[in-house]
C-alpha cells in the first residue's frame, strides 16, 4: 500500500490521467466541468460536518464509517483537482509553493500567530 510519505504528485496525476483515459472521459473533463465537480465534491464533504459543533469532531474521527465516507469525499475532491491540473497544465507543487509564499507575506507569522485577523 502506498502512502503520502512515499508518493509524488506526478504519480497521482498520472493515476488520474490513466483512469480518465481508459474511460474516454477527457471529452467531459474540460476546465469548467472539472471546476464545478471540485465544488460539488467539496460540498459533499461539507455535508458530513453540517450542523456539528467543533466539540463533536472527536466523535467523527472515532467513527470508522463516518471516516470512510469522509475519506471518499476527500478523495473525490483530490481526484478532480488533479484532473483539473492535468486539463489546465498547472504544476500543483509550484502553485502551492507560490501561494504559501504569497500568504506568508500577507500574513506574517509574528503578527498573525494564534489569530486569524
Amino acid at each position: 500500500m502506498t502512502h503520502d510519505a512515499d508518493t509524488f504528485v506526478a504519480e497521482l496525476r498520472q493515476l488520474i490521467a490513466g483512469f480518465v483515459a481508459e474511460r474516454d472521459w477527457s471529452q467531459f473533463h474540460d476546465p469548467k466541468n472539472l471546476a464545478m465537480s471540485i465544488a460539488i465534491e467539496a460540498a459533499e464533504l461539507m455535508e458530513h460536518f453540517q450542523w456539528l459543533r467543533s466539540d463533536q469532531l472527536g466523535e467523527v474521527r472515532r467513527d470508522p464509517q463516518q471516516m470512510a465516507a469522509i475519506r471518499e469525499e476527500l478523495a473525490d475532491v483530490l481526484a478532480f483537482v488533479l484532473s483539473f491540473a492535468n486539463a489546465m497544465d498547472v504544476d500543483l507543487t509550484q502553485a502551492l509553493i507560490e501561494k504559501v509564499r504569497k500568504n506568508a507575506r500577507k500574513y506574517p507569522a509574528d503578527e498573525f500567530r494564534g489569530r486569524f485577523r
